[in-house]
């Protein structure tokens, strides 16, 4: 166990359970999405509060594609909304908003509300809020050999400490808390390069029932690993 409390700096959430919340209240699937935007809300207030640096979300896959048409096109004008919709709210909090994913596959009006968002949030220093939009980590990887690739770069020249240059946000740091909601314990293809280390954190809880109270839960679970990073820890 950790002598002191420390507090994670980059917490990632696999936002988990939005349709099983609607399903259990009868209610249409977009409900649940819907209901889960509060819990945006709450979690990210939350981590300006107690000092979280990064908070990075599981927005929207590269297999979300797949599901039903309409449940696509619904997803795409609720974020368009919320892009508008929220920015009062994340400059008044200095939210920083970035985005990372294949986002080149969003609708163009959504890539230009994103982008515009984006911009006008990039001096604020509180919390980095990114969103995953058609994102997959696999394919991040592959877009990064990709470019590098591309680059002429040598087979020497690629290293472990190099290597992250090349992935959608080089900025983003190492994931320090991953969290899923809703009881499933994978990591369904999320943030690979940069969980590599990560503490992860399973709770049956749904995604729109989650709340400040279960983020502070998951902290203190947190803190009572042992983060060894494959070295001997003293005294244990």
């Amino acid at each position: 166990m950790s002598s002191e409390p420390s507090l994670p700096s980059h917490i990632a959430v696999i936002m988990d359970g939005n349709g099983r919340w609607a399903r259990r209240r009868a209610l249409p699937r977009f409900m649940g999405h819907r209901a889960g935007v509060e819990s945006v809300r709450k979690v990210l207030r939350a981590c300006g509060e107690i000092g979280v640096k990064y908070l990075t979300l599981y927005t929207f896959s590269t297999e979300n594609w797949q599901r039903p048409k309409p449940e696509v096109d619904q997803l795409m004008t609720m974020l368009d909304r919320l892009l508008v919709d929220e920015e009062p709210e994340l400059q008044k909090n200095h939210v920083r908003v970035r985005a990372i994913g294949r986002t080149a596959d969003l609708p163009i009006k959504t890539q230009e509300k994103l982008s515009g968002l984006v911009d006008r949030t990039s001096g604020n220093t509180g919390v980095t809020l990114t969103l995953s939009l058609s994102y997959g980590a696999r394919s991040e990887i592959v877009d990064a050999c990709r470019r590098l690739m591309q680059a002429g770069l040598k087979p020497e020249d690629v290293t472990e400490q190099s290597f992250p240059a090349w992935l959608y946000d080089p900025e983003l740091p190492d994931v320090d808390l991953l969290i899923r909601t809703a009881g499933e314990q994978r990591i369904s293809n999320y943030l690979l390069w940069q969980s590599a280390y990560a503490e992860f954190y399973f709770t049956e809880t749904l995604w729109p029932d989650f709340r400040k109270r279960h983020l502070l839960t998951a902290i203190d679970n947190y803190n009572q690993r042992v983060r060894r990073f494959g070295r001997v820890v003293e005294n244990e």
